[in-house]
């Protein structure tokens, strides 16, 4: 069976919106931003299918991962109303696997990204206790060849400075001074509508995982390494 493919057209939509994103000219197109859609659910479908083989995925669907195209323009100073990329998101299952996957489909800038976006004030309190006392086991999972060769390294907003609790000569100041927790991986077009896409996606958030579940453990479980749940 041939696997689900992103199709050219559903990047050409994109490419055509970015020059006309006002409602008349979408009204107008509205049967090509459908097709596009569709064949984004559907590749979607086929990439959650293949991550529930080796993680639990709590998304549901390939249709409630998919991100709205209309923006939300109420607070924004961009008053365009329509988002110029694809994206979607996936959570993981079960308070002990902690966690995101998230892929974005745009011309000549898509990619995919995993980790914690946005740690609430516990949970980057315990991250950082962690990193405080295992920092050396944190620069090993982090310098690790299939991660390094995968992702590069973690990427995400930083603080200025040390935070507060921590001093700026601290070992491990570069990785407490983090506020996102992040894996990224980028594609040009040509790999985007390639029939290997798919797996591509797929391999890159396996690969993640090591480096997710290293961050569940600390997350659900305090400094003596009692579980919190």
């Amino acid at each position: 069976m041939s696997p689900i493919t992103i199709r050219q057209g559903s990047l050409d939509f994109l490419k055509r919106l970015a020059r006309n994103n006002n409602r008349d000219w979408f009204n107008k197109n509205k049967d090509k931003y459908l097709e596009a859609r569709d064949n984004l659910i559907a590749f979607a479908d086929a990439l959650l299918f293949e991550m529930n083989k080796h993680d639990r995925i709590e998304t549901l669907s390939g249709k409630d991962s998919l991100y709205r195209i209309y923006k939300d323009v109420r607070f924004s100073k961009d008053k365009t109303p329509y988002n110029t990329h694809w994206s979607a998101a996936f959570k993981r299952a079960t308070q002990k696997l902690r966690g995101g996957y998230y892929f974005k489909i745009k011309p000549g800038g898509s990619g995919l990204a995993g980790g914690f976006w946005g740690p609430g004030p516990q949970d980057l309190k315990r991250i950082r206790q962690d990193i405080d006392i295992n920092y050396h086991d944190w620069r090993k999972m982090l310098n690790g060849k299939k991660l390094v060769t995968a992702f590069g390294g973690i990427f995400g907003e930083q603080v200025g400075s040390a935070p507060r609790g921590y001093t700026r000569d601290h070992p491990a100041i570069d990785l407490l001074r983090y506020k996102q927790f992040l894996l990224r991986r980028e594609f040009t077009d040509a790999e985007v509508c390639s029939r290997r896409f798919l797996y591509e996606v797929n391999d890159s958030f396996k690969q993640m995982r090591p480096f997710l579940n290293y961050m569940s453990e600390v997350l659900t479980t305090d400094a003596n390494g009692e579980s919190l749940i």
